[in-house]
């Protein structure tokens, strides 16, 4: 009897058309049987290889560039052409390859978006598409559970990117699917293109954006909509995700939408929560209580008081009156500390304007204060000087330091400066990655408070819950799961979050956590499931080769 010759799966691409679909290509490691039954005879070389010599390949080729972009460059390029392969050395290789594909890289990425651009990945929704945003959705072909958009006003701490910002939302759902396993079918990044008031932009011959200047008010806002409205139509249940808006839309987005669609604000939200966690691991080495710490903010915007916002729940929360939680939480803007007397306010900062006497500048606050932790969110360079430092080092046997801008040339202090101003009693964490620190005879080993540790889990919650809603009790949870993963031996070697090397095994603890709060508050759109944990990791993506035949 002969033997039956191998079978494609139903409906599999083939031949050429399959080695072009990222999603399915397997580039040399097809196997024999798959080239027999697909139609790649002749297509490919003639040794199979395996995705682990694939991979070795890859890592090779990258560890041979020194310039970060054109890392950057490779991998995009990686990922245009086998989207398992391009996962697969991220997942293997997460703390290598993470501040490649996102920050600090991503940043100079959006910068130089133009001159880079190979192919369009995601969409990109412009002003003229005005009326036709729903028309425009129905391009896209796969079927999506979670979407990523900005507007591109304002990108980590470099301003109006425009139309290029798209690199955040790209760079995000790369770690939605490296980090917590949601399929990259699922993920739609959006370009939301008004224009930008960039002016070197705007002279760029390479800006692939409209060459206008932004659209505002009532035109702006009918954008936004129809684009929630058709979003939400075309993909049920979807899960939005706002990226990089600038603070005067940010916080009226979020207010808009939070409580009519399952959506959240990262730099609001996400930020908020990995810093919790961290002020949650520093409090178990310095042994003091949450409601007894005194928050020094540098800086005013989305992540301060989303940070702010948070604490002040988590301290309600251990019983504190939220009056006297707010007070726990002082902010410095660029005209100097946030008072009740200053009649220049946007409503973000006021529920922590507190009682005092006009102070100019951070250095000046800090001294009255007498703050336990200060926290840089200002997206200004080098404000955490040495005289900064030396003043928390007094005041406080453990000062908390976290300096969360990014990319690295906007960080407030480096971890070196950190810790050697302090005379290694610091607890630092930092929005941009730091190599370990020797000072004292000691070996520091920074972590990157980045939101990656927190949005990945939270989006996988929310999708297997089939959430209705992302709440502020779902990111309190976020945070104390996270921190509830930080062992003895990170704490001992300063690190306040745990290794990279863990990001799946903590997204998937954190989508637990966030999928119990769904279905905890009736906000789940499917039932409990009896072992939620299972139910998480049979979800997740793993981007090892299946079989075709």
């Amino acid at each position: 009897m002969a033997k039956r010759p191998p079978q494609a799966a139903p409906g599999m691409p083939r031949g050429m058309a399959l080695l072009h679909d990222p999603l399915l290509n397997k580039g040399t490691a097809f196997t024999e049987a798959e080239r027999e039954a697909l139609g790649l005879r002749g297509l490919l070389p003639a040794h199979v290889h395996t995705q682990e010599e694939q991979v070795a390949r890859i890592l090779q080729q990258l560890r041979r560039l020194a310039d970060p972009l054109d890392k950057y460059v490779a991998l995009n390029a990686l990922h245009d052409r086998n989207e398992a392969l391009f996962f697969r050395v991220i997942c293997d290789h997460v703390d290598e390859m993470q501040p490649l594909i996102y920050t600090p890289t991503v940043g100079l990425a959006c910068q130089r978006f133009g001159q880079i651009f190979q192919r369009p990945r995601g969409m990109f929704v412009s002003a003229n598409d005005r009326g036709r945003v729903a028309e425009l959705l129905g391009n896209w072909p796969h079927p999506a559970a979670i979407i990523v958009v900005t507007d591109g006003e304002r990108i980590l701490g470099l301003g109006d990117q425009g139309a290029q910002g798209m690199g955040i939302p790209v760079g995000k759902l790369s770690l939605y699917t490296a980090c917590a396993g949601i399929h990259p079918r699922l993920c739609l990044p959006i370009a939301i293109d008004v224009g930008t008031n960039n002016e070197t932009l705007l002279a760029d011959p390479f800006y692939i954006g409209l060459r206008q200047r932004r659209i505002t008010g009532a035109v702006y806002d009918g954008l936004i909509e129809e684009l929630v409205t058709a979003a939400q139509k075309a993909f049920p249940g979807v899960l939005i995700q706002f990226e990089d808006f600038a603070n005067h839309n940010a916080f009226r987005l979020l207010a808009k939408y939070r409580d009519r669609t399952c959506a959240f604000n990262d730099d609001i939200q996400g930020t908020a929560a990995v810093a919790l966690a961290g002020l949650l691991s520093a409090l178990r080495v310095t042994g003091g209580a949450l409601t007894e710490q005194k928050l020094l903010f540098l800086g005013a915007g989305e992540a301060a008081t989303g940070i702010a916002d948070l604490v002040t729940g988590a301290m309600v929360a251990q019983g504190m009156p939220a009056g006297a939680a707010r007070e726990r939480c002082w902010l410095v803007d660029s005209r100097g500390l946030v008072v009740k007397s200053r009649g220049d306010l946007a409503a973000h900062k006021r529920p922590y304007a507190h009682d005092h006497a006009a102070i100019a500048d951070f250095p000046a606050a800090l001294r009255a204060m007498k703050p336990t932790a200060i926290i840089g969110v200002a997206a200004v360079g080098g404000t955490f000087t040495r005289e900064v430092l030396e003043e928390m080092a007094r005041n406080n046997e453990r000062p908390i330091v976290f300096a969360l801008s990014n990319p690295t040339s906007r960080a407030e202090c480096t971890a070196e400066q950190a810790y050697r101003w302090t005379g290694g009693r610091a607890l630092f964490a930092s929005g941009s990655p730091f190599e370990p620190v020797k000072v004292e005879g000691r070996t520091f080993v920074p972590r990157q408070g980045n939101n990656s540790y927190i949005f990945p889990g939270v989006g996988l919650g929310a999708i297997v819950s089939k959430s209705r809603r992302v709440t502020d009790g779902m990111f309190m949870a976020a945070a104390r799961t996270l921190a509830g993963l930080v062992d003895e031996s990170d704490l001992a070697q300063g690190s306040l979050y745990p290794a990279l090397s863990r990001i799946r095994e903590v997204s998937a603890a954190i989508a637990t956590a966030v999928a119990e709060s769904a279905y905890a508050n009736g906000l789940a759109g499917k039932p409990r499931p009896g072992d939620v944990p299972a139910d998480v990791r049979s979800q997740m993506y793993d981007p090892r080769y299946p079989s075709y035949v």
